[in-house]
């Protein structure tokens, strides 16, 4: 990683030593001038090199996420002066595109709930629930970014953009709920009280997705665009298809169904209690109406089953991936504490339910251990149990 540091030379310290004035409070005009005199450019790969290596000397994680803005104020004009280039297409574009559609979508929504403050019309209200269903498909959207570019980033030891952008998503999708409900009250009640949250909110959630919109076009995916070699980008377009478009998303490059697959060889696996071809056993794995996930000894993630109508999307990317950056950061001190107790011998299993989506889904993790009773990993396993809770007395015979 610090290969990409090099051609700074000397300066790279005296840019490190600016930014940790920054976070010591030093005055961000001045700081500017400074790096206007003693600096050309510094592209978007570098701003993300500097804040990994600053955090790998002992600077708080919280505080470079914190003061991320900070950087990009004393940045700005160099990364205006990188904009990324792709063609149409490619999942940079794509994405991009999104952003350009999503942005819209909000300004668009604050101004017809601000007109329906002042007319109350009926029509308004259908306008801003298209544009709440723009919204609500948009979840493809993060998921995309958090499943299949995250991981590759962190392939070439890019992690805490990632983790920061993934704080972000999870700071949206907490202003689109307040969002949804908005509207839902103006949708039973039709009244100017409504329209106002729904003002507000809309407002708020502009405000945001374009700031966060800003940080991932120009310092994101540049850093993923300088890092990504072409068998990176062919398996995240097809892990892209695999996870899915908006109705508004532009047309994906040709995906490549090769991409990140195996030719499965018709080798016979002998267990205690039979055989089985590995091609046999793949299917009857992706045939089971649970989602697995097997994460090894070392916390890494090495295999999940194609199960159908999976519950949470999974990524071919997340191979190789350590489990706790396939987590957001307020989640991680709980994966950590099952593991650990696991490890030591003193939990074999947990079981958590949720309701997700109008549906029961009960999720558990088992320890996996050899004969000698030697911790192999840890197994996930995701169903969803709506329809089985409401079974009731008995059912002998087949339809």
């Amino acid at each position: 990683m610090s290969e990409f540091l090099t051609d700074m030379g000397e300066k790279k310290e005296l840019l490190k030593k600016m930014i940790k004035m920054l976070h010591e409070g030093a005055d961000v005009g001045e700081m500017k001038a400074l790096f206007k005199k003693e600096f050309g450019n510094v592209m978007p790969h570098q701003i993300s090199m500097l804040e990994e290596e600053m955090i790998r000397e002992g600077m708080p994680a919280e505080e470079v996420h914190r003061l991320c803005q900070l950087h990009i104020d004393l940045f700005q004009e160099s990364i205006e002066q990188a904009k990324l280039d792709v063609p149409e297409g490619h999942p940079l574009f794509i994405l991009m595109s999104e952003h350009r559609s999503l942005l819209s979508f909000a300004r668009e929504l604050v101004e017809k709930a601000t007109a329906f403050i002042d007319k109350k019309a009926p029509s308004l209200v259908r306008e801003i629930g298209t544009l709440i269903g723009f919204f609500k498909e948009s979840s493809v959207h993060y998921l995309r970014e958090e499943n299949v570019l995250f991981p590759v980033l962190e392939k070439y030891g890019v992690t805490q953009p990632p983790k920061i952008m993934w704080m972000e998503h999870d700071a949206i999708r907490e202003i689109e709920k307040n969002l949804y409900a908005a509207y839902d009250a103006l949708e039973k009640n039709s009244d100017a009280e409504s329209a106002k949250k729904l003002q507000s909110a809309g407002i708020q959630l502009a405000e945001k997705l374009a700031d966060h919109f800003f940080k991932e076009n120009n310092i994101l995916f540049p850093t993923s665009h300088k890092f990504f070699n072409e068998d990176d980008w062919k398996l995240v377009t097809q892990e892209f298809s695999d996870i899915g478009f908006m109705s508004y998303s532009p047309k994906s490059g040709n995906a490549v169904a090769e991409a990140g697959g195996v030719k499965l060889e018709r080798d016979t696996i002998a267990f205690e209690t039979g055989n089985i071809t590995l091609e046999q056993l793949s299917c009857v794995l992706d045939t089971m109406p649970v989602d697995f996930t097997f994460i090894d000894k070392d916390d890494v993630v090495r295999y999940f089953n194609n199960a159908p109508d999976r519950i949470f999307v999974r990524s071919k990317a997340v191979i190789g991936r350590t489990v706790q950056n396939c987590h957001p950061d307020k989640s991680i001190h709980v994966v950590n504490r099952l593991l650990d107790e696991m490890k030591s011998g003193t939990r074999n299993k947990a079981e958590f339910w949720i309701e997700l989506g109008g549906k029961l889904v009960y999720i558990s993790y088992y320890a996996v251990r050899n004969k000698a009773g030697e911790y192999l990993g840890c197994l996930e396993v995701t169903q969803d149990i709506t329809d089985i809770k409401k079974i009731e007395g008995q059912k002998r015979l087949l339809d």
